[in-house]
């Protein structure tokens, strides 16, 4: 049984369902010695803003039970360095590039997107909302549906490529959120990004990141992401959805499918095993068969929840 691993996203068409996740798989070309980039379905490369950014000062990454916590604070080249140096030898790996993008303010994002332009070597542009370790600019605009959706809608009148909004699990809503973004003009929607943690150094009586707080990720998370991607499925049921929180197997994989994830990214297992995402594909391909799927989309928001009772009180 030959199974078929393409994946309709939006405008988008995918070989497979398995990308990486922005922050974590730096600009792609630091992992092409681990692993075919071609043969993922999408990278999100590291967020790019108009200008260099140095990101937080150390210490920036300490990790906890069940993953990691971070506060990098969107460390990158700029979009300029990334067009000129990053993306030509991308495009020569064959790999299927998103952008992931980010700014302080609407003018921030619209200025790097507008530089990014109509450029064909890129697939589609992620935008950051939802970053919890910068003071400013994400984590405004991906707390407040109305923020979201200004910033949505001018972003989408500067560009033509595929839009993908990726929203922030720091919500009281996610739903509301998810339609905001929708509503302005996204094409499709990333989550989740990571939880807002804080790790204490007890002999320091210290915050173990510099910056206070970090953005929790990996295994920990991966319950909140299923649920949070299952909730935006039901609320809007043709939107192609991204999922990650904690991906390591290919069974988790699968369970972000039926929840309702058209596809899924790879986000801290990479630091783990750098080759991770490329050997999904197979294993994926190879799930699907011994479980007699023919089509990975078949699996796509298959979920089967039982009726919630209604509690009688005596």
């Amino acid at each position: 049984m030959t199974v078929d691993l393409s994946t309709a996203f939006g405008r988008l068409r995918l070989k497979n369902p398995i990308g990486t996740a922005s922050g974590t798989f730096g600009y792609g070309l630091e992992f092409a010695h681990y692993l075919d980039l071609a043969a993922l379905g999408a990278i999100s490369v590291k967020g790019l803003s108009f200008r260099p950014c140095h990101g937080n000062p150390p210490p920036r990454i300490c990790e906890t039970d069940a993953g990691m916590l971070n506060a990098i604070g969107l460390q990158n080249v700029g979009v300029d360095a990334f067009l000129a140096e990053k993306l030509p030898e991308l495009a020569r790996l064959g790999a299927t590039v998103i952008a992931n993008v980010w700014g302080d303010t609407e003018d921030d994002y619209v200025a790097v997107v507008e530089r990014i332009g109509s450029d064909r070597r890129v697939a589609a542009i992620e935008v950051n909302v939802s970053c919890p370790n910068v003071v400013k600019g994400g984590m405004i605009f991906g707390n407040n549906p109305e923020a979201l959706a200004a910033l949505v809608k001018r972003i989408r009148a500067a560009t033509g490529h595929p839009l993908v909004v990726k929203l922030s699990p720091n919500v009281t809503d996610i739903v509301a959120c998810a339609h905001a973004a929708v509503d302005a003009g996204a094409d499709a929607l990333s989550l989740i990004n990571t939880l807002v943690g804080l790790a204490i150094d007890l002999e320091r009586r210290e915050p173990k990141i510099g910056f206070t707080t970090g953005g929790l990720s990996g295994p920990a998370i991966r319950p909140v992401a299923l649920r949070m991607v299952w909730e935006v499925r039901k609320a809007i049921p043709k939107i192609p959805i991204f999922g990650m929180g904690g991906i390591e197997t290919v069974e988790h994989v699968v369970e972000f499918l039926i929840a309702g994830a058209n596809a899924v990214q790879i986000g801290t297992a990479n630091f783990r095993d750098p080759s991770l995402a490329s050997r999904l594909v197979g294993e994926l391909a190879a799930w699907c068969e011994d479980h007699g799927v023919a089509r990975v989309s078949d699996l796509v928001d298959t979920l089967r929840t039982r009726p919630r009772p209604d509690h009688e009180f005596a």
